[in-house]
């Protein structure tokens, strides 16, 4: 069964706020999608109404200094310019989780949808990775993202199979082309297909992908001291969120829960001796591996797993 760890978020959370790293930080996108979803999830586990007004001021902060009038910036900070795709998903799937609670963040995450889907998918080809701010263009230097149509058709879906589905259907015929010759050599792109799959088990793109994900994240495997290696040329290196997104990806099949414990406790006392030892990534991104409440379907209310 997934983790339950609510001691441990919440001192994590009350630790990340008087250090002024997390949610009084600079804004990351995908570090406050998974913020987002980190409030429903305490928000469900407690009942408590806070958590879902911390999740909806939350999402306000994002809107007023990451929004555009079309997607959202990677970050705040100055080097965090342009738009990626699966960041984008990533705050679409927290719109859903939240608008379980309240219908108009499922509307303002279709909205989204539908304002930057073009822009960045190629129909029948792919889905560019990364774009300028305004969407007026692919950002140079940067292709089509091997993951992004996986990470739209299940984010689409979960806000909406009927009010997207053109949308769905692009991204579906992306993947076709793509799912059975895809192999990701990455520790937390193996872990964020594997939760990815884990909502629509039965489609055929979702078993050859756990059957992959799960055959390469044992290649990674280092025990002793307990982590997955960020690639099978790199297996030596060791990046604390990645695990972390893996052991989401893990909890949401209920598997290897030995290997979930070890790659916590190990990341308890690990030190990267970079800026990640304090990043609002790193430290967000362990309480959801405790706690992974919303991101799995057991804890999903949307009757888009049933469209």
């Amino acid at each position: 069964m997934p983790l339950r760890d609510l001691d441990y978020v919440l001192t994590k959370l009350d630790w990340m706020r008087a250090e002024r790293i997390w949610p009084n930080g600079l804004r990351y996108l995908w570090t406050d999608a998974f913020g987002v979803v980190l409030y429903v999830s305490l928000y469900r586990e407690t009942g408590e109404e806070r958590w879902l007004d911390q999740a909806k001021w939350l999402v306000g902060e994002v809107d007023r200094v990451l929004g555009r009038p079309r997607g959202y910036r990677i970050g705040e900070a100055p080097d965090r310019g342009g738009q990626y795709f699966h960041y984008l998903a990533m705050w679409l799937f927290a719109l859903a989780c939240l608008g379980d609670h309240d219908p108009a963040y499922r509307a303002k995450g279709i909205r989204i949808a539908r304002d930057a889907h073009e822009p960045f998918v190629l129909p029948g080809r792919g889905v560019v990775w990364k774009m300028e701010e305004d969407l007026s263009a692919p950002y140079p230097g940067y292709g089509l993202g091997a993951m992004d149509a996986f990470d739209g058709y299940v984010s689409y879906r979960l806000l909406s199979g009927r009010e997207l589905a053109g949308e769905i259907a692009e991204m579906r015929e992306i993947m076709e082309r793509q799912y059975r010759r895809l192999d990701i050599d990455q520790d937390l792109g193996l872990g964020m297909m594997l939760w990815l799959a884990h909502f629509f088990p039965d489609e055929e793109w979702a078993k050859v992908q756990r059957e992959k994900a799960l055959a390469a994240l044992d290649f990674l495997w280092v025990d002793p001291p307990g982590y997955f290696g960020r690639a099978s040329y790199a297996r030596e290196v060791r990046i604390a969120f990645a695990n972390y997104g893996a052991s989401v990806g893990l909890q949401s099949w209920n598997e290897w829960p030995e290997r979930v414990s070890a790659l916590n406790a190990y990341f308890e006392r690990y030190r990267s001796g970079d800026e990640y030892d304090r990043e609002a990534i790193t430290h967000v991104m362990a309480c959801c591996s405790h706690l992974p409440g919303a991101f799995v379907t057991e804890s999903i209310t949307s009757e888009a797993l049933a469209t």
